[in-house]
């Protein structure tokens, strides 16, 4: 659905979407830096295929990312 560089942003995203009550979740890719989903990496979040388009929603009206 949409990507982060670290954890801290991961987790913000992720507190938004289960407020407006939907679920969430989040994947890490591959990174090779030692410091990985601190400096360097991305943060995939994960929703349902049927919440999609709500979760697109409240992203986009939400003003702090």
């Amino acid at each position: 659905m949409t990507s982060v560089t670290n954890r801290f942003e991961a987790d913000m995203v992720c507190d938004l979407l289960r407020t407006a009550g939907l679920e969430c979740g989040m994947t890490r890719t591959a990174s090779d830096s030692a410091f990985a989903g601190v400096l360097a990496g991305q943060i995939t979040i994960l929703v349902h295929p049927s919440d999609l388009e709500a979760a697109r929603e409240v992203l986009a009206a939400d003003d702090s990312r």
